[in-house]
């Protein structure tokens, strides 16, 4: 987490709440990044967590229980299966997060350049359009910043690659079906990804092994291995729960192939990880160059990198030959604050819904439920 004051003219409190993480940024109105924080939630415990997280943030900034705070919220959680189906999540979301938050809050529904935003009256209705939006919001937002560029937004559970050409998002996928058939999203991330699911064989000491099809290990045990996941980040218990060290990590990772750590040697482990980080590696790659391929002002474009794994978004664009920006770059972060950055670029959706919130003449909109439908 980062912290610097938080202005008193009428911050904006952008939510991305998630089926593992909620995080929250603040801006002025002026559309100026105050805060940003993130807390780990697994939603698909039940709402409790949820509730724990709003409690935390009042305590982190009181004048967020204000019934004149504005809260512009963005979200994935309706997909966990604590709900029945993604219209129920979307309901019990956003009558949660009215009910605690305020008459002051709208729901980012996508829409045009600008964003668009519905009170919790009319997301029954609109689900749809509120349902997983939120890599639409950070994309809408860096559209502003730069023209034609690929969003890559590696998180914990997944990655959003997401095509801008002439300042507009041109995406082909408008929810999660379609963009996991438009290589838009892919379900890998650096923190929980079980490793079976990034490849079912794989090299060890010159031969190709099959991979057990078990919840051995995770993409968090590889990414300690090489050493670029960031603790701060590493917020979810492990696969079997045991310790998140080095040496629980390689035995994790041996398991994975039927093998025991003490089988190799550590460094022979931490070869091993580099294979598994290759493997994820050549399958963003992959769904780049798919995403990249619609239109030709994609083929520079630079990679605009963002999330807890955007160590993998810089190595994309160094394989490409591409341009990279760090998306806490784009929101104003001092190059010499790297803990800043770090958080600001993990909780994109957050700060993105914040900023659009409150630089898209949306005091309109997000008044006291006036106006349930805004464009």
């Amino acid at each position: 987490m980062t912290s610097s004051p938080v202005s008193g003219e009428a911050p904006v409190f952008g939510w991305d709440v998630g089926g593992a993480h909620v995080k929250v940024s603040v801006t002025t109105r002026a559309g100026v990044l105050a805060d940003v924080a993130q807390w780990a939630c697994p939603l698909w415990q039940g709402i409790a967590h949820l509730e724990r997280v709003i409690d935390a943030v009042f305590e982190r900034w009181p004048g967020a229980a204000d019934a004149t705070a504005r809260h512009a919220v963005t979200m994935t959680g309706e997909m966990v299966d604590l709900f029945g189906d993604r219209a129920q999540g979307v309901r019990t979301l956003t009558r949660v997060l009215a009910q605690r938050l305020g008459p002051r809050t709208m729901f980012f529904a996508g829409g045009n350049e600008q964003g668009g935003w519905l009170a919790r009256s009319a997301c029954a209705d609109g689900w749809r359009k509120v349902a997983s939006a939120n890599w639409l919001a950070t994309a809408q937002w860096v559209a502003t910043c730069v023209p034609d560029a690929v969003l890559v937004d590696i998180g914990s559970t997944t990655t959003d690659i997401i095509p801008i050409v002439g300042g507009r998002v041109i995406a082909r996928g408008s929810n999660d079906a379609e963009r996991l058939i438009t290589g838009e999203l892919v379900y890998q991330g650096v923190v929980r990804t079980p490793l079976c699911g990034v490849a079912h064989r794989i090299v060890f000491r010159g031969e190709t092994a099959g991979v057990m099809n078990e919840w051995f290990a995770t993409t968090a045990d590889v990414y300690r291995l090489t050493g670029e996941l960031w603790p701060e980040h590493d917020q979810h218990p492990s696969a079997d729960n045991g310790p998140k060290t080095e040496a629980a990590s390689r035995a994790r990772i041996a398991r994975m192939i039927g093998r025991d750590a003490a089988d190799a040697s550590d460094g022979e482990w931490r070869r091993f990880a580099q294979t598994w980080r290759h493997e994820q590696l050549r399958a963003l790659e992959t769904n780049l160059a798919r995403v990249s391929a619609q239109d030709a002002a994609l083929a520079a474009a630079p990679i605009i990198g963002a999330g807890c794994g955007r160590f993998l978004a810089a190595a994309l664009a160094r394989q490409e030959a591409r341009g990279y920006i760090d998306f806490a770059r784009l929101a104003g972060v001092p190059g010499d604050d790297a803990t800043r950055a770090e958080w600001v670029s993990t909780c994109a959706p957050s700060v993105a819904v914040a900023l659009l919130a409150a630089t898209a003449g949306t005091n309109r909109a997000m008044g006291d439920e006036a106006s349930p439908r805004a464009a």
